[in-house]
């Protein structure tokens, strides 16, 4: 049956640690301090999973997993890819401060997805897909993408640094624009913010829950100094 292969979908990062241990997180940007043994822990931190199954039919009908590239995790990302490239001090420069530009232009998240026996009918790029994506958060914003990437053959980037990559799901960035005809996509006064897969056959939202901020850097900040 297919509802089986939920069972063997691998998952990592300490089982993800996902469902009551999830972590509020951070969207303040600013500086960090973190080495490239850090980077799982960052990653389960922004990584989110949810399941959507019909028990009268036995099916999984959807299996979502998705980090969203936040400042924080683009800058744990950057310190583990140095390393493990070899990377000069101007290159990591020059690549985190890349990185962290596009964190300032759009919100953005890597997902890696199973549902049912038709991978046709679960491809979100296409516009005929079973699901609809949309970025949400709990003030009642609502967001399409601007951007759904398919990545038709994932590589050791992505198996390496998103090991919830598998050969049954397929994986996509999605981008969001920063804001929407009503204003941000993420308000500052959210308290969680998430994907919401719907369709037919259903809807699940993913979510991360927000700390709350008392003082929010800029995020026009200049940390790439102390990197």
């Amino acid at each position: 049956m297919r509802f089986l292969a939920l069972l063997t979908l691998p998952l990592t990062v300490g089982a993800l640690a996902l469902g009551c241990s999830e972590k509020r997180v951070s969207m303040a940007p600013g500086p960090r301090e973190y080495v490239a043994s850090d980077y799982s822990e960052v990653l389960e931190r922004w990584t989110r999973q949810e399941s959507l199954v019909s028990i009268e039919r036995l099916d999984d009908l959807l299996t979502v997993t998705a980090t969203y590239e936040s400042w924080d995790f683009r800058w744990a990302y950057v310190v583990r890819y140095a390393r493990d490239y070899r990377l000069t001090v101007d290159q990591r420069r020059a690549l985190l401060d890349t990185t962290l530009n596009d964190a300032r232009g759009s919100h953005q998240f890597y997902v890696a997805l199973y549902g049912g026996s038709n991978p046709r009918a679960t491809d979100i790029s296409k516009p005929n897909s079973a699901w609809v994506v949309r970025l949400i958060d709990n003030l009642g914003n609502e967001t399409a993408p601007s951007k759904i990437e398919r990545i038709a053959r994932p590589g050791a980037l992505e198996h390496t640094y998103f090991p919830y990559t598998s050969p049954w799901r397929q994986a996509f960035r999605i981008t969001f624009p920063r804001s929407n005809p009503n204003g941000p996509s993420i308000s500052e006064q959210s308290s969680w913010f998430g994907l919401r897969f719907a369709g037919a056959e259903g809807n699940k939202e993913l979510r991360w829950e927000v700390e709350p901020a008392t003082e929010r850097a800029s995020i026009e900040q200049r940390a790439i100094s102390t990197f």
